[in-house]
């Protein structure tokens, strides 16, 4: 279904985006094994941390837009037609997926500081590839790139807070 190589039709183009939620929601199971816990609670904060409650909306959102933007793509194009820019979309979402593992559960705000700076790029060269074949596709992907930005932030001032 993803891999499908030319843009699909009717009921191949929903089972596409049934494919795009669920590998997108697939990265968001993985990344939710590891929560904040003790470890995270007993850490300085800026003044800038959101409340706890709002991460839950804000990233189910997030992820909802990510994998319809890459369907618009794969839709539009088929994934030889976009093989660029769906590669790109699987790397951020790896990325992704990585981050919440390295710092909620390696503890390390060093290694996941750097680690979002990669996914901040990946995100970046993603929506610009996406926009250059659905338009729609790539402001799909700004508000993730503004949420990763203050992710990036945020990020940055735990670790100077409790280095």
């Amino acid at each position: 279904m993803i891999g499908l190589s030319k843009a699909p039709t009717s009921w191949r183009s929903w089972l596409g985006l049934m494919g795009w939620l669920s590998l997108t929601f697939a990265a968001a199971v993985f990344g939710g094994q590891f929560t904040p816990g003790p470890w995270y609670a007993q850490l300085a904060k800026p003044g800038i941390t959101p409340p706890a409650w709002v991460f839950g909306p804000v990233w189910t959102a997030l992820y909802a837009m990510m994998a319809v933007a890459a369907w618009l793509v794969w839709k539009q194009r088929g994934f030889a037609g976009a093989s660029l820019a769906l590669t790109l979309f699987i790397v951020q979402l790896a990325l992704n997926a990585l981050w919440s593992w390295i710092f909620f559960g390696l503890h390390n705000p060093g290694l996941a500081l750097a680690e979002i700076q990669l996914l901040w790029l990946a995100v970046l060269a993603t929506l610009l590839a996406f926009r250059r074949h659905h338009k729609t596709a790539g402001l799909l992907l700004l508000p993730y790139l503004l949420w990763v930005t203050f992710a990036v932030v945020l990020n940055f001032l735990i670790r100077q807070m409790n280095a």
